[in-house]
């Protein structure tokens, strides 16, 4: 059995509150999601859908910042109880002062990553200040910190809640994945100076005493268990962090493809994107009228690749619709078959689990967040190599598919099983409540989904795929 630091108290709790009787009880839960906002996408978005899905299995109440409060309101907040936070003063600081650094664009997000940091302290004491007393009287049977989910930010409430004896559940943690080293040329054209320093967030006051009274330690991908300490290891739980809202992007059976293969985009238009290799890789068929391109998105890169598509001559097979809402991407996404997502340094990739939702076969790199997320037989994992090596594969990848659209057919049903069986809002909730039931000692066993999540052993996969398995090279 795998204690946690919590569990005795936990189960003295337990015990008084007569929920070992076998009278099941929802579990109290204060969210903590100081980003949360059902309008914006990434980490907010995160913050938002995961605590909505939450309220529908326990009794929550979220705490979020207050410039969330008008769109957290206007979506509704039923099932839940909801508290704004005042941080504005510190975390408009915070924004404006990296929007300088970074020159008012999209890029150098660790610059506000930092700022952020040395900003969030003041969140939580608030938070501390308004629910320190109601914790210590056992009002809640877990306090959880969902955003934000990078590791780099400490946590003054776990070490609170640990002396409360009520357990503290932090993340899904996930980032500060390193950059490729055939691509290491970009970190400057994204700006990402402060990255070459980021492993000195370990030596910040908080890191270790944060994981240390944690009771349980959600981390997203691979790279952030690695990068967890050893001896906190017996406390971490493997949960991606991103999931889809099946409302949005239902499931429904997609109709043979007709006429030339469609491949999407979705992203900001910046360099490590990898969008400049999406359209040379699809040049050769553009060019004989067998291929379409989608390029949803915006961003600085943008006049750079629309030149690009001109100079190849494919002007006329390559879209540019700029933002799409995200309330209105699956419609634009559907006219697709393929997914391309060529992105070199990705820490969650969660419009990749969207995309495989609606039954568009993904076409990533073998390297960092959308890895983890396309087992094999639902799509193409591209080996990480030289930029000539992967338009090159990318290129044969797509030919490929555009040679076997019955083969495009299976993986994306595959695509779809995995993504509803194992990532929508509803499961990661199902999920969420094993890993409460451990930290409240109600389970003896830390909860196990598999790393990556939901992959099936190899000769499941041998015996029921036909198509190449994602996760070896497209192409000899």
């Amino acid at each position: 059995m795998t204690s946690t630091p919590n569990l005795a108290a936990a189960n003295s709790r337990s015990s008084e509150a007569g929920i070992n009787t076998g009278q099941p009880r929802r579990p109290r839960v204060l969210l903590v999601a100081e980003s949360a906002n059902p309008k914006l996408t990434s980490v907010a978005l995160i913050g938002w859908s995961f605590s909505r899905a939450l309220a529908q299995v326990a009794d929550v109440h979220l705490v979020s910042e207050m410039r969330n409060q008008p769109d957290i309101e206007a979506a509704g907040i039923e099932g839940m109880k909801f508290t704004p936070i005042n941080n504005r003063r510190w975390q408009g600081l915070a924004w404006n002062v990296a929007k300088v650094l970074r020159g008012g664009t999209s890029l150098g997000w660790s610059t506000y990553s930092a700022l952020a940091t040395l900003a969030y302290p003041a969140f939580e004491r608030r938070v501390w200040k308004l629910f320190g007393a109601r914790i210590q009287s056992g009002e809640f049977d877990v306090v959880h910190r969902i955003t934000p989910n990078t590791p780099v930010t400490p946590s003054l409430l776990a070490t609170r809640c640990r002396r409360a004896g009520v357990p503290f559940v932090l993340g899904p943690l996930n980032g500060g994945v390193p950059w490729p080293k055939e691509f290491a040329h970009l970190r400057n054209a994204e700006r990402e100076w402060l990255s070459r320093f980021r492993n000195a967030y370990k030596l910040m006051p908080g890191f270790h005493k944060t994981r240390r009274d944690a009771a349980a330690l959600l981390v997203g991908a691979q790279f952030a268990l690695q990068e967890m300490p050893e001896v906190y290891r017996d406390k971490c739980v493997f949960l991606p962090e991103n999931a889809i809202d099946a409302e949005r992007f239902p499931r429904h059976l997609r109709p043979d493809p007709s006429g030339p293969l469609r491949v999407a985009f979705v992203g900001r238009l910046v360099p490590l994107k990898g969008v400049d290799m999406l359209i040379e890789a699809a040049a050769p068929l553009a060019q004989a009228g067998r291929l379409q391109l989608d390029i949803i998105g915006d961003g600085p890169e943008l006049p750079k690749l629309r030149k690009l598509a001109a100079d190849l001559g494919i002007a006329g097979a390559v879209e540019f619709p700029g933002w799409v809402k995200h309330e209105h991407l699956a419609e634009r996404l559907r006219r697709s078959q393929v997914f391309g997502f060529p992105s070199v340094r990705e820490f969650g990739g969660g419009v990749v689990l969207e995309a495989m939702a609606l039954g568009l076969v993904p076409v990533i790199l073998n390297y960092a967040g959308p890895a983890e997320l396309v087992p094999p037989g639902t799509g193409f994992v591209v080996p990480m190599s030289a930029r000539t090596e992967i338009v090159r594969k990318l290129a044969e990848c797509f030919a490929q598919v555009s040679a076997a659209p019955n083969e495009l057919r299976a993986m994306s049903e595959r695509a779809q099983e995995h993504v509803f069986e194992n990532f929508t809002w509803e499961a990661k909730a199902r999920q969420m409540l094993d890993v409460y039931d451990w930290v409240r000692g109600r389970r003896p066993t830390k909860p196990d989904w598999g790393t990556p999540l939901g992959f099936r052993p190899p000769a499941e996969v041998a015996a029921r795929d036909c198509a190449p398995p994602a996760h070896q090279a497209i192409v000899p």
